[in-house]
């Protein structure tokens, strides 16, 4: 199936006026095909970035308009510069132009060389008597070659419930499976799922990738005992019962087959931290949090008052009163001023779980892991939640990301999420972005970035238009790469960019340039380039994590027994005949199998004659995993106790429990963390991978 052909094909003058503002006027969705983009999407999408296309003479003041400022324009908004190299922009300026840099170190300099990294403010005089301005970003060429290799573990934290839990997966948990793996099973790192800020109001959307602001976690996955102030609540009854409501919630899950209830345990949490808030915070608590508001500064400021807005008036704020869908409007100041108590609660709840989450990376470090807790960067946000609302700037009104048509998915895809203006982050040398990763860099070490393709170029899609009828926007990937390099390297942290599915030509390249690690997944790493059979090991890339899955793909023993093509069966989710879709599944597991065979891989280890057949088998996955180069292994904590089902299951809502769904073992059990720590299953799994593949 092929995606429909646009009805009404661009001018020439708009095809030049997208391009010139960076919108694609075509996408290839395979090597031998191109496919133009509608005169529809390319108006549509110049009009969020501010530009009038809807009429032929629109078009012609729009795009004299955008040469006159190139033709005048003398530094681009924000220049980016590699330590010991030159801004590559300053080269075009004419002879005879004097410098001044104020570097954020607060000196000034009337050079470029020998630039200390930050982001420092370029002025530049030339001979005419012309001035510019500009934003100067340097970083360092690129981030540090991890030394030697880790392996580690893959988890959505939700899902590891303890005996201590709320009923889902906790700070607490995190910490004590970090301290664990670390110490236990010489792990060096633990991936998680993204935990930034869900939308609040049940229903709650459960995927941790539609949330309603990256900048700040959820208070949902504190642990509450670890708050000092729990001990010294006015009203410890009240708590206690509070505990032990939580205590059925767990025992449903993990004894009853109930699913994760995200909603109830916020609920519990919630009244307990209403009670928390009521304690006083002793000097030095108190001190440590005044630190943090500070720092935090007006994002802090923001984030909590949608957040206490949200209880008034719902969690859109696109449906609320006009005056408080600005956030600098008097409307907004006056309903900030009268919701105090509130916004100092949900700062006090951001600061908490800042805390915990330090604690956990702490943990990890403590328990020798050389990188600690990985976290994961979700690609957008929520458009009624707290960022758009606090950021709309920067935000492109009536758009969405996706992803366009192509062979697995002929009508593409729609996610739901407003992407960042191009223009915006530039001319303000991409302060949103920087803040962004600083914030999550301070409990991190390593950052996973869903979907890194994005810092090159996005598919949006216009509101009420399907998914056919978007186009590329690019954005300015050096400078995009120069921030990210610049906050991990102060941070000391890896990046890892999620790179899996179409990938634009160059884009990994890029990457690697910059030290920016990739994902490889054992059964998409195939020779495509030749007769598509398994890539041997040592043909691996060595600059990636290397998995056997994903939260979004079946777990390796359903992808072994192919129980995952009998699931999507199930759910009415094939294209094809399930004979066919079993038999291919089963041929590509075959191929596999067979590789792993002849490189002598297939055997069981630390189980002995009680190993399974299925058990072997990813003990061999595994053991291949590490004769690769990968600097990173890592094993989905699922498949160490063999799990059958996934966590997600693109293409479902509420036919599959997404994102609710306990680990359990291979009967479908639930398994506790402390079960895990006592499974032959999992320990004989991690030492495969500690004998290094052999």
């Amino acid at each position: 199936m092929t995606a429909p052909r646009p009805a009404d094909p661009p001018s020439e003058d708009l095809s030049r006026l997208a391009a010139l503002h960076g919108v694609a006027t075509s996408y290839s969705p395979s090597p031998d095909r191109t496919v133009a983009a509608s005169g529809t999407a390319l108006t549509l999408t110049l009009a969020a970035l501010g530009v009038d296309a809807s009429t032929p003479g629109a078009v012609r003041a729009a795009l004299a308009a955008r040469e006159r400022e190139r033709g005048e324009r003398l530094l681009p908004p924000t220049v980016v510069g590699w330590s010991g190299s030159p801004p590559a922009a300053l080269a075009a300026l004419p002879e005879g132009t004097r410098l001044r840099i104020d570097t954020e170190q607060g000196e000034s300099r009337a050079s470029a060389d020998g630039l200390p990294p930050g982001v420092h403010r370029l002025t530049a005089a030339i001979p005419d008597g012309r001035t510019a301005t500009a934003h100067l970003i340097v970083a360092p060429p690129r981030l540090p070659t991890p030394t030697g290799r880790s392996r580690g573990l893959l988890v959505q934290l939700y899902s590891l419930l303890s005996r201590r839990s709320w009923g889902m997966g906790d700070l607490g948990d995190l910490a004590e499976l970090a301290g664990w793996a670390g110490r236990s099973l010489g792990a060096g790192f633990v991936q998680v799922n993204p935990l930034h800020a869900a939308v609040p109001g049940a229903p709650t959307d459960p995927s941790p990738y539609r949330p309603s602001s990256r900048r700040f976690p959820d208070p949902v996955h504190l642990r509450i005992e670890d708050v000092p102030e729990a001990a010294y609540v006015k009203d410890p009854e009240r708590l206690r019962a509070l505990r032990e409501r939580s205590g059925r919630l767990r025992e449903a899950v993990l004894h009853q087959g109930a699913l994760i209830d995200r909603d109830a345990v916020w609920e519990l949490k919630r009244e307990a931290l209403e009670l928390l808030g009521e304690v006083p915070l002793g000097p030095g608590r108190r001190a440590a949090y005044c630190d943090f508001l500070a720092e935090q500064g007006q994002a802090l400021e923001d984030h909590a008052t949608w957040c206490a807005l949200a209880e008034v008036h719902g969690s859109d704020w696109h449906r609320w009163p006009t005056g408080l869908r600005d956030p600098r409007s008097a409307e907004t100041v006056q309903a900030r001023n009268g919701l105090m108590d509130r916004i100092d609660f949900w700062s006090r709840l951001a600061w908490l779980t800042d805390t915990q989450l330090t604690a956990a990376q702490r943990a990890g470090r403590e328990a020798g892991m050389p990188v600690g807790i990985v976290h994961d960067l979700a690609v957008g946000v929520h458009p009624g939640g707290a960022d758009a609302w606090a950021q709309q700037e920067y935000f492109a009104a009536g758009m969405s990301v996706g992803a366009p048509p192509d062979a697995f998915n002929a009508r593409g895809q729609d996610w739901g999420l407003p992407p960042w203006r191009p223009d915006r982050l530039a001319e303000s040398g991409y302060a949103p972005f920087r803040e962004l990763l600083r914030a999550l860099f301070r409990y991190a070490g390593a950052l996973r970035i869903d979907h890194v393709m994005g810092l090159f170029r996005l598919w949006w899609v216009p509101q009420g238009h399907p998914p056919t009828e978007g186009t590329y926007v690019r954005y300015d990937a050096e400078a995009m790469l120069a921030v990210l390099v610049l906050e991990a390297s102060r941070a000391g942290a890896l990046v890892i960019g999620e790179d899996l599915g179409t990938v634009e030509p160059g884009v990994r390249e890029a990457l690697r340039e910059r030290g920016v690690l990739g994902t490889s997944v054992l059964w998409f790493e195939r020779d495509w380039e030749g007769d598509g059979r398994p890539l041997p090991p040592d043909r691996w890339r060595a600059d990636c994590l290397a998995t056997a899955t994903t939260h979004d793909l079946p777990s390796t023993a359903a992808r072994l027994t192919c129980e995952h093509v009998e699931l999507r069966d199930s759910l009415g989710l094939l294209t094809r005949p399930l004979e066919e879709e079993r038999a291919e599944a089963a041929a590509d597991a075959g191929e596999w199998l067979s590789l792993l065979s002849r490189l002598g891989l297939l055997h069981g280890t630390g189980g002995g004659s009680d190993t399974s057949s299925e058990e072997a088998e990813i003990q061999a996955v595994h053991r291949f995993l590490m004769r690769t180069p990968a600097r990173m292994v890592g094993v989905w904590l699922p498949d160490g106790v063999g799990d059958r089902r996934p966590q997600n299951l693109p293409g479902t809502w509420d036919q599959y429990p997404n994102w609710r769904l306990p680990i359990a073992d291979a009967q479908g059990r639930p398994v506790t963390l402390e079960d895990l720590a006592a499974s032959p299953r999992l320990h004989a799994l991690m030492e495969v991978l500690g004998d290094g593949g052999a």
